[in-house]
């Protein structure tokens, strides 16, 4: 009974979400581009022409903006292991991101390109016990913290969604010693009640 109450709950929540809204009116898939919209607005990180690689796309709204702000020079790879409808100028990758053949036909598809931006949007699928959900999230973080350094720019920016909880801190520091400078940032379009933000590492040390 609990868990319909939770449901139903939910669905009201969502269908009206101010953000869930806007996103069917303007043709984004998800709320979630509401997010990485403010962010660039305020730290400028998806320039025309940049090489952009979206770790966790599914549905795909992330690419829809990097699509757009990149222009027809940029590029935008993808990767989700969940399957995503095509988005016009993106590369998707169907994998999972923890296996390393997935990594690799990824970074096949780079083809030795530098990229500007990494952005990771992943979360691990939810047990309900929450120590064990966390630590998941943190290893994710992880892999796609090593993938930032090996593949972008020197200069570089890498967006990742963190939960706060064990092992943040210490994420956090990892960052710290890869970036010139680690930031917070919690859009407007993050749930109040969630546990998540976005750290923002901005220029990728030689």
């Amino acid at each position: 009974m609990k868990k319909n109450k939770t449901s139903r709950a939910w669905v009201h929540d969502h269908v009206n979400d101010p953000y869930v809204q806007r996103a069917q009116a303007d043709g984004y898939r998800a709320r979630a581009a509401y997010k990485l919209l403010e962010v660039d607005e305020r730290d400028h990180l998806l320039k025309p022409g940049a090489v952009v690689v979206d770790l966790g796309s599914t549905p795909g709204s992330w690419c829809q903006v990097a699509v757009k702000r990149c222009g027809p020079k940029g590029r935008v790879f993808a990767l989700d292991i969940l399957p995503m409808e095509a988005v016009p100028g993106v590369d998707f990758l169907h994998g999972d991101f923890t296996e390393d053949a997935v990594l690799e036909a990824l970074e096949a598809r780079l083809d030795g390109a530098k990229v500007d931006v990494v952005l990771s949007d992943m979360a691990p699928n939810l047990s309900g016990v929450a120590a064990v959900d966390q630590a998941r999230s943190i290893h994710l973080c992880e892999l796609a913290l090593d993938f930032a350094v090996r593949h972008l720019k020197p200069g570089g920016q890498f967006l990742v969604k963190v939960f706060q909880g064990e092992g943040f801190m210490d994420y956090r520091k990892q960052m710290e010693a890869a970036f010139s400078s680690v930031q917070v940032r919690k859009p407007k379009a993050s749930r109040d009640r969630s546990a998540e933000v976005y750290l923002l590492g901005k220029g990728l040390r030689t």
